[in-house]
């Protein structure tokens, strides 16, 4: 389905420019998420940004398997650094996630 709002313009236009390699399911379920309530209050880049993140972090990551095992949700967000990056360097993202940075 076509944007047809301006704010779904703007996350479709930041959505491409982030992750131009992305497989079309994750991005619609990516794009989905930055439009959501909960980040439509921030700027369409930094909502495409957070909901790439959390997507790759809870479909392409061991990530809910370490928090099962009793991980903590900073040591397991540690771990799994180097796997969200890999996952956007396989999709031509145009960022990386750095160590430091907070990403809920």
């Amino acid at each position: 389905m076509p944007p047809t709002t301006g704010r779904q313009r703007a996350v479709a236009k930041a959505l491409t420019a982030l992750l131009p390699q992305g497989p079309f399911a994750d991005m619609e379920q990516i794009r989905a998420a930055a439009n959501d309530r909960k980040l439509r209050t921030l700027p369409p880049s930094i909502a495409v940004w957070l909901a790439a993140v959390t997507h790759i972090r809870h479909n392409h990551t061991d990530y809910d398997a370490l928090l099962s095992e009793g991980y903590d949700r900073d040591a397991a967000r540690f771990f799994v650094i180097d796997d969200i990056n890999e996952v956007l360097t396989r999709w031509r993202a145009t960022r990386l996630l750095e160590a430091e940075e907070e990403v809920d």
